[in-house]
């Protein structure tokens, strides 16, 4: 008997005939505070807990669908919010340094109007990488008319000369190299010298007679009669002056007015300024 059908399935013919009575009681319109409604409402008491707690998992999974969708959004959006701030930061970079390329460029422009000389601007792409000489290179050659030992300067000062030229291409030769040599005086003492770089760091002016005033602060600008460069450009001031030590010349310690590790654009003079006449010459 055990093994018949409706013994195996008794759980869920129950189950489905209970069911059925329910939605029967419930279709049929019973009247209210009938005996007939008595079970209704204890099916109803029996499953409320089941359909309270589907009504409860049912709004907390909706609701963390809707926040984990949310989420998502918000993420996206402050991406690319961190996309525009990263780009305005670029560009405001950008402009900045087209600012101050302008304005050095503006410096450039004005020093070559107030020398009236005609000139070249040219970009510093390199320095000497080994440190044997003090040099730097620019982007501009013999294609665009340069040639060796022309002067080269910057809207701060004296730079030094050229040294070498390529096609597309120069070495420039610094005033604080070891191996250069330009003629200058001191504005205000008028006492001539030759300013050459030292192997520590640094300019020196060598061959001041002992008997000349020079100051620290005192301007030391070009002299004009070493043919290269035009009289009156700023070369430095003077660091410190002293006698020590034998000889018939001053110590003079010079600080160069540019600093060239921080080039970036530079003007060469394309003329040599005119030869000053000799003295006693007919």
């Amino acid at each position: 008997m055990r093994s018949s059908f409706l013994w195996r399935n008794r759980l869920l013919i129950t189950t489905g005939a209970l069911l059925m009575l329910a939605l029967h009681m419930v279709s049929s319109g019973v009247r209210p505070g009938g005996r007939a409604t008595k079970p209704a409402l204890v099916l109803m008491e029996v499953l409320h807990p089941f359909q309270a707690f589907e009504a409860g998992i049912t709004s907390e999974v909706s609701g963390f669908t809707h926040d984990y969708f949310d989420l998502v959004g918000a993420r996206r959006e402050n991406i690319d919010l961190h996309r525009q701030l990263a780009a305005l930061a670029g560009e405001r970079s950008r402009m900045t340094e087209l600012e101050v390329e302008n304005r050095r460029l503006s410096d450039l422009l004005e020093l070559r109007e107030a020398l009236a000389s005609p000139a070249i601007a040219a970009n510093v792409v390199g320095n000497d990488a080994t440190g044997l000489a003090r040099t730097l290179i620019i982007g501009q050659g013999s294609h665009d008319g340069l040639r060796r030992d022309m002067a080269v300067i910057a809207s701060d000062g004296v730079v030094g000369k050229l040294m070498l030229v390529a096609p597309d291409a120069a070495r420039v030769l610094l005033i604080d190299d070891h191996n250069s040599a330009l003629d200058a005086l001191d504005q205000r003492s008028r006492a001539r010298g030759i300013i050459a770089g030292v192997i520590d760091d640094g300019l020196t002016m060598k061959y001041v007679d002992r008997s000349e005033d020079l100051k620290a602060g005192d301007a030391i600008v070009t002299s004009g009669m070493d043919g290269l460069f035009p009289r009156g450009l700023l070369v430095g001031h003077v660091k410190r002056v002293s006698q020590a030590g034998p000889g018939l010349f001053l110590n003079v310690e010079v600080k160069p007015a540019a600093d060239f590790r921080k080039l970036e654009q530079v003007l060469i003079l394309t003329q040599k300024p005119p030869e000053l006449p000799i003295a006693g010459a007919n």
